[in-house]
């Protein structure tokens, strides 16, 4: 395992944000976003960027209200910022070829940076909710009470140190679906599990209906959600789809 030099970002609304790089050749960089009370630092998403790193460089970051990075989470919404100042940082260190790889929470926002900001050569979209305020779940239920009330939001700051914006959202940011249809001629793959407990495939489908072309999509058999279920192969793959970009 490599140790990543260790940085800090800072978005174009001043939010600090923590990151750690690491280095490779080939001129490919992969931005990865982490969902929703997780980091970049944790064994999960350091497995993932090792593996990775193995195709090109890699920045992960901490959203905002995340680890160690300052600000509230306002959970998809200016999040695409944070990927904007990692996208940035990536340029800055030479690297010409930038590719964003979300789970869950930072799938969505990838999917968002990528329709609203471009700039990048692939996204890659792994267990992304497709439209929000979905509670057909028991976990996603779970999810909206630990955002929506205080008790639920004091809960997961005391459980993941996430620190969720308590006055929510205003105006409601462009779900990833409305946006979808902007990210072409990105690349666009849409990876989702058909065991995935917290969203199913109709949210899968619903963002590649909306996307252009070029897209596509993965529907992986037995996976589950995001980091916590994803494994060693399809994390290769998913950097091989990324190095053939560009």
């Amino acid at each position: 395992m490599r140790a990543p030099e260790q940085t800090t970002l800072f978005t174009s609304d001043a939010v600090r944000i923590d990151a750690g790089h690491f280095p490779g050749e080939g001129g490919l960089c992969f931005v990865l976003a982490h969902g929703f009370t997780c980091s970049w630092r944790q064994p999960r998403l350091l497995r993932i960027a090792n593996v990775l790193n193995l195709r090109g460089g890699v920045i992960g970051l901490d959203f905002r209200g995340h680890g160690r990075s300052g600000g509230r989470s306002t959970v998809g919404d200016r999040e695409v910022l944070d990927i904007e100042a990692a996208v940035a940082a990536a340029r800055r260190r030479g690297y010409e070829r930038v590719v964003v790889a979300g789970f869950s929470m930072g799938a969505a926002v990838a999917v968002r940076h990528a329709g609203l900001y471009g700039g990048i050569e692939g996204v890659v979209s792994v267990s992304s909710p497709a439209r929000w305020y979905y509670r057909g779940t028991v976990p996603m239920r779970r999810v909206h009470w630990a955002i929506e009330r205080r008790a639920g939001r004091l809960a997961v700051r005391l459980a993941r140190g996430t620190r969720v914006a308590a006055n929510g959202w205003n105006p409601v940011p462009e779900a990833p679906h409305e946006v979808a249809g902007r990210i072409a001629p990105v690349p666009l793959l849409i990876v989702h599990g058909d065991a995935d407990a917290f969203l199913p495939l109709e949210h899968a489908h619903q963002l590649y209906d909306a996307a252009r072309d070029p897209r596509e999509l993965w529907i992986e058999p037995a996976f589950g959600h995001a980091e916590v279920a994803v494994t060693r192969d399809l994390i290769e793959r998913i950097a091989d789809w990324g190095a053939a970009r560009g």
